[in-house]
C-alpha cells in the first residue's frame, strides 16, 4: 500500500515572521521618532547638564568644577528674583488662561449663530508668531504712543500716560497679559473639545432631576471635564514656565530684572554673557519645576483611569 505523499511547507523566514509580528512592527515605527528625539532632545539635556558642572564660556570648552556653579546661584540674588518672577508669571497667566479659556469653551459650546466662524476666530493669537504678537503688545504698551494709554484719557479714567514697561509692577502685569492674551485659545478650544465628549443624556436626566445651572456645572461638567484639564493646564503650564520670545522682545528682562524669567536669565548669562556653565546652571534647575507639572498632568490621567473603572 502506497504512503500518501505530505507536501512539506517551507518554514518562513525571520524576515517574514518579523513582518507579521505586531510588536516588531510597532518598535519599527517607533524607531525614527526615537532616533530623533534622542538627537535632539537626549543629547542636548545631557550636554547641559554636564555643561553646568563646568566653567565653561563661548570659544572655551572649560573644565570640571562640580557644584560651584550652583553654590554660585544659591547666593545670587537676581537668581532668586527670576524664580520668583517665574513662579508669579507662571501662576498668574495659567489661573487667569484656565478661568478664561473655560468661560470661552462653555460659551463656544452653546448653540450660537455662526460658532464655526467664531471658533476660528479665537483660534488668531494662538496662530500669530510669539514674535510678532510681541511686537503689536510693545507698541501697545509703548510709553510715548501707547494706543491703550491714548484710548483711557480719552475716556477720561486716565489725566497722564502710563508706564506699562518702565515700572517693575506695570512690566510684569503687562508681559502676564500678553501672555494670557496668547494663551487663552490653546486652553479654551481643548477644553471645548473636552466638552463635546460629555453625553447629553447626562445633562437631560440631571435637568429632570431638578438639577440648576451651577449644579449642572459642579456634578457633571466638571468631574468629566478633570483629566482634559488636568493635561491641558499642564501644557500651559510648561509653555508658560519656559516662556522666552515674548519676554525677550518686551522688556529684555527689565527693567531692574523685575521681569527676568529663569529662561531669559539663562540666556543672558550663557548666551549674552558668555559663561556657559553659569547659563546651563540656571536652565538645569528648572528642571525640578517642570516634572512637577508632569506629575499634575500623571494624576490627572490616573483619576480618568478611576472615572473610567480601572484600577486605582
Amino acid at each position: 500500500m502506497a504512503v500518501p505523499s505530505v507536501a512539506v511547507q517551507p518554514r518562513p523566514s525571520i524576515l517574514s515572521r518579523l513582518s507579521e509580528s505586531h510588536n516588531t512592527l510597532g518598535f519599527g515605527f517607533m524607531l525614527p521618532a526615537a532616533a530623533l528625539l534622542l538627537v535632539f532632545l537626549t543629547y542636548p539635556l545631557g550636554l547641559g547638564v554636564w555643561l553646568g558642572f563646568t566653567d565653561a564660556r563661548i570659544g572655551r570648552p572649560g573644565i570640571f568644577i562640580g557644584v560651584e556653579n550652583y553654590e554660585y546661584l544659591w547666593s545670587d540674588g537676581v537668581f532668586w528674583l527670576s524664580v520668583f518672577n517665574t513662579l508669579l508669571y507662571t501662576i498668574s497667566a495659567s489661573l487667569l488662561k484656565f478661568v478664561l479659556g473655560l468661560w470661552l469653551a462653555l460659551i463656544l459650546n452653546q448653540n450660537l449663530p455662526f460658532k464655526s466662524f467664531f471658533r476660528a476666530i479665537v483660534l488668531l493669537p494662538w496662530v500669530v508668531p510669539t514674535v510678532l504678537s510681541a511686537i503689536a503688545f510693545w507698541w501697545i504698551y509703548d510709553s510715548q504712543f501707547s494706543i491703550l494709554s491714548w484710548a483711557l484719557q480719552q475716556m477720561g479714567l486716565i489725566d497722564h500716560r502710563i508706564n506699562f514697561l518702565g515700572d517693575p509692577t506695570n512690566a510684569r502685569a503687562s508681559v502676564i497679559a500678553a501672555n494670557v492674551w496668547r494663551g487663552i485659545p490653546f486652553v479654551a478650544i481643548t477644553l471645548l473639545a473636552g466638552l463635546q465628549t460629555i453625553p447629553q443624556s447626562l445633562y437631560e436626566a440631571a435637568t429632570l432631576d431638578g438639577a440648576s445651572r451651577w449644579q449642572l456645572f459642579r456634578y457633571v461638567t466638571l468631574p468629566l471635564l478633570t483629566p482634559i484639564i488636568a493635561i491641558t493646564m499642564t501644557f500651559s503650564v510648561l509653555f508658560t514656565f519656559t516662556d522666552f520670545q515674548l519676554i525677550y522682545v518686551l522688556t529684555r528682562g527689565g527693567p531692574v530684572n523685575a521681569t527676568h524669567l529663569m529662561a531669559t536669565l539663562s540666556f543672558q548669562r550663557g548666551i549674552s554673557g558668555g559663561q556657559l556653565g553659569e547659563g546651563a546652571a540656571i536652565a538645569v534647575a528648572m528642571i525640578p519645576f517642570l516634572l512637577a507639572a508632569i506629575l499634575f498632568s500623571y494624576f490627572g490621567l490616573q483619576r480618568r483611569k478611576w472615572q473610567q473603572g480601572g484600577g486605582d
